[in-house]
Parts: structure tokens; C-alpha cells; sequence
């Protein structure tokens, strides 16, 4: 391949990846952490340390470090906190991710159509695409772990020093953006002992330490930050219908339309059974490993993953961003490097075509639960809102992106039942946020002659499948109130009660 048309392929795919992340960029509805993050970041460095590391007696505040907040509060001061900007940061990330899935291919493969093909399935893979717009620091926790990847093939290769102070320096970077990075760190380390590489492993130790103490500052608040998931984290045990869910994530993404969920797993099952067999093929005629490393290094940090959560759930598929894109690169492998019959090709192709195509119309046309229309809420409270209304969200996850679009307009909302697993809003990052819950809906509408009462119809839902009529909340005010009016916005429900005169 001459090197002209070879660039040119490589700054083809790169756009085609700009543009599918630019792809309902200011349409897609913004949630709550994604407001969190904006809301969190523009309040500076010393508040966001007070609002994380605050005790609460159970703990810190909040769980996680302070790399993507502080990247993004510098990235707000330079270029405003618009959903245009601040997605635009993660979207950086992501274009770099692929350009790193470019160069770990080119170096585990040393074959350039390979490498080309690597950086197609990342620059189209829907879990990819998702996570580079999301304003969460995921595109920077896979950014700087494959940038890790990359490091550690070159040291390895070379045994050149800088390579492992690049390593150093990116895992640190990596857990300072999420705790979660060192299962994927651990199952990098984990390679080398595997294939008994003493001199990698010499220098892994080595690279190691120096990223830990360049992690220590962070490193002394992991107990607290532990102690926090312990009392309050809303993540569930891991059982083994999470394996066929990763496996989906990785190659349609997730949420899948009830509908499409049986074509989606046979879609994704049917690419799992063809790379694995190949792979198997492959070790067994040749004897290399390449290929078992890429399987590797995309399953094992989700396995430590798993057998962790089986005592402490923090089992969560976005933390395994970086795994998907070592995926990428492994379906690479086994379309260009394992005699793939041209049948065989041709299904693979059009398995991945077809789940990519299913995947990306749901990440752009997805807006239920936790999503809604909050600009256009905000607007619309705004003009009818009269004196000594008060607007009450049902609890944190609609008031935060409300509270986005509006700082001004005076909601309140309801706080999580005290130590249960979704009480993760902590006191003191209420008050960096300037916010405080009340403890029920009958302290938040105390003596109010109008309360707008603002609720996800999932909310509602689920009471009703547990048996109850409806929500606590609805019935209270039923009780206690006339109804105005009631309004559907998309998945929120929009009531309006009066009281009688």
C-alpha cells in the first residue's frame, strides 16, 4: 500500500469517527451525571476537593478522583460550560482513542490493513461512540489506558526507559481519572508473568511503582472512597446474564429495544463463536499468541471485574471502554490474520455492519429513562410559575439537569432514604452543588398553595409493579391537594396541584 493512499485511509476513517461523534451532539438529551459533571466542575478545584473528600461518616463523599472534573473545569473556563463544549472535550478523547487503537494494532500485528481495520470497528462501534459524548470521564479512562497499552508494547519491544516513564505517567493518569482503571492495569501486568517475561517484568515493576507514587496523593483516599461504596453505592452482584450484556455492549451497545434484543444477541453471538473459533484455530496451527493476548487483554479485566463484585459490587460495562477497544482490535485480527473464509469474512462483515447500524440508531434516537426534555421544562416552568410556587422533583436525577438550564428558577428535590444504595449525594457535595433535599415531599411543600411536582414515569412505573396504586409522593399530594393539570414530557410526568381555597 503506497504511503500516500495509506495516510489518506488513516485521515478518512479519523473523519468518519469525527463525524459519527458529532451526530446528535446538541440534540441528544443531557442526565444526570452528565450534569453533575458541568455543575460539579464549574465550582473550581478547592470545592470540588471539599465536595469528594468531605467525611461523611460513612466515608468520603463522593467515589471518585478528581482527574476529568479538574480537566473539564480548566475546559469551562477556556470554552464555557455549552453541552456543544463540554461534549466536545470527551469527543477529543475519543478521536484519540482511535488513533491509539491505530498504533496498538500496527505494533501487536505489524500489519497495516489490520491496523486500518482496528481503527474502522473503533471509529463505528457504538459503545465507542456513546462514551465519546457523554460529558463523564470514560473516553479519558480508555484514552489513557490505551495510551498505558501502547507504552508497554513499545518498552517491552525496545527497552527503552522513556516508554516505561510514559507508562508511569499514563496509569497514573488513568486512575486519577476513574479507581476502576487498575483492573485493566492489573490484567496488562498479569500478561507478562503469563508468558514468564523477566526482563518485561522487571520493568513493569519498576514502571509500576513509579505510577503509584505518582498516584499516592489519591492513593491515602482510597479507604474513605472505599468505605463510601460500602455504605452507599447503587450498583447490584454481577450474575451471569452481565456476560451476554458486556458481550452485547461491546458490539451493539446497550440499551437494545425489546424488539431487537433476540436478532442483537444472535447478531453478537454469532461475531463471538467466529473470533473464538478462529482464535483456538489459529494458537493451535501456529503457535503465536497475538491474537490470545487482544482476547485477553478484552475479557480479563471484566472477569476481575466480576469476581471482585461478587464481594463488593462495583461492576459497571463503562469502565470497560478500554476493553472494547482492544475488542476492536481483535475482531481485526480475525478478519486479516487467521484465514477467514471468504464466507466466513463476508458474515462477519455483515454481522458487525448490521449490529452497528442497530446500535447507533438507538444511541441517537434514545431518549427515555434517565433522559428528558429539561431545557424546554425549564422554559416552559419559567413562564407559568407564579409567586410562592415551589417546584419539586421526585429526587436528585431530574433536578440536576433542570437545574442545568436554569439556575435561577427555585426547585427542590427529595432525598434518597438515608444509607440505602442510591444515597450517593453526599451533604457536602449538596452544598458545593448549592442545593440541599428535603427529607419528603410533606417538608418540601410545607404551607405551598401550588406545588409543580415533577417525576420519571419509571418512578411511577415500578411502584405500581410492586403493587402500590401509584407513588407515595402522587398519593400524598393527591390527598392533600387538587390536581390542576398533569403533563407528559417524553418519560417525565409534569403535575400540577392546587391547593383548595
Amino acid at each position: 500500500m503506497q504511503e500516500r493512499t495509506f495516510k489518506a485511509r488513516i485521515a478518512a476513517i479519523l473523519l468518519l469517527a469525527l463525524f459519527v461523534r458529532l451526530l446528535g451532539i446538541l440534540s441528544r438529551p443531557i442526565w444526570y451525571d452528565e450534569a453533575f459533571s458541568i455543575l460539579f466542575s464549574e465550582k473550581g478545584f478547592s470545592a470540588m476537593l471539599y465536595g469528594t473528600l468531605a467525611p461523611t461518616g460513612a466515608g468520603s463523599a463522593d467515589i471518585h478522583p478528581l482527574g476529568y472534573y479538574t480537566l473539564l473545569w480548566l475546559w469551562i473556563k477556556a470554552f464555557g460550560d455549552s453541552l456543544l463544549a463540554t461534549r466536545l472535550l470527551s469527543i477529543i478523547a475519543g478521536l484519540a482513542s482511535v488513533c491509539l487503537v491505530y498504533l496498538i494494532a500496527w505494533e501487536a500485528l505489524s500489519d497495516a490493513r489490520a491496523a486500518l481495520y482496528s481503527m474502522l470497528f473503533a471509529a463505528l462501534a457504538p459503545f465507542q461512540v456513546h462514551y465519546a459524548q457523554e460529558i463523564r470521564m470514560y473516553s479519558f479512562l480508555a484514552m489513557w489506558l490505551l495510551l498505558s497499552t501502547y507504552a508497554y508494547q513499545r518498552g517491552s519491544k525496545t527497552k527503552d526507559w522513556r516508554w516505561w516513564g510514559l507508562f508511569s505517567v499514563s496509569a497514573a493518569l488513568a486512575q486519577y481519572t476513574h479507581n476502576l482503571a487498575a483492573f485493566y492495569l492489573v490484567g496488562l501486568a498479569i500478561w507478562p508473568v503469563l508468558k514468564k517475561d523477566w526482563s518485561t517484568i522487571r520493568a513493569l515493576t519498576l514502571a509500576g511503582i513509579g505510577s503509584l507514587i505518582l498516584y499516592l496523593p489519591w492513593a491515602l483516599q482510597l479507604p474513605a472512597q472505599f468505605a463510601k461504596i460500602q455504605s452507599a453505592y447503587w450498583v447490584t452482584r454481577p450474575d451471569l446474564s452481565d456476560v451476554f450484556t458486556l458481550f452485547l455492549v461491546y458490539v451493539t451497545n446497550t440499551p437494545v429495544p425489546a424488539p431487537w434484543i433476540a436478532g442483537a444477541l444472535v447478531l453478537t453471538l454469532s461475531v463471538m463463536m467466529i473470533g473464538l473459533l478462529q482464535t483456538l484455530r489459529q494458537i493451535g496451527q501456529t503457535r503465536t499468541y497475538d491474537g490470545l493476548w487482544l482476547f485477553y487483554l478484552s475479557f480479563a479485566p471484566a472477569v476481575f471485574l466480576f469476581v471482585v463484585s461478587q464481594w463488593r459490587p462495583v461492576y459497571i460495562e463503562r469502565a470497560l471502554l478500554p476493553c472494547g477497544a482492544i475488542f476492536c482490535i481483535w475482531l481485526a485480527w480475525v478478519v486479516t490474520r487467521t484465514n477467514l473464509s471468504t464466507a466466513l469474512r463476508y458474515s462477519l462483515f455483515g454481522f458487525l455492519g448490521i449490529a452497528c447500524a442497530l446500535g447507533m440508531f438507538q444511541h441517537i434516537r434514545y431518549q427515555g429513562f434517565p433522559y428528558g426534555p429539561f431545557e424546554e421544562l425549564d422554559e416552559s416552568l419559567r413562564q407559568r410559575l407564579e409567586p410562592q410556587d415551589v417546584i419539586v422533583h421526585s429526587n436528585k436525577l431530574s433536578l440536576l439537569p433542570a437545574m442545568l438550564f436554569d439556575r435561577d428558577l427555585p426547585q427542590a428535590f427529595i432525598g434518597d432514604p438515608p444509607g440505602g444504595p442510591t444515597d450517593t449525594l453526599a451533604p457536602a457535595t449538596q452544598e458545593v452543588l448549592r442545593i440541599r433535599a428535603q427529607k419528603n415531599i410533606q417538608s418540601a411543600t410545607k404551607n405551598a398553595e401550588r406545588v409543580w411536582y415533577i417525576i420519571y414515569e419509571r418512578s411511577i412505573e415500578e411502584y405500581r409493579a410492586g403493587g402500590y396504586e401509584t407513588h407515595p409522593d402522587v398519593e400524598y399530594l393527591g390527598s392533600q391537594y387538587s390536581l390542576e393539570s398533569q403533563e407528559q414530557w417524553d418519560g417525565l410526568q409534569v403535575f400540577l396541584y392546587t391547593k383548595e381555597r
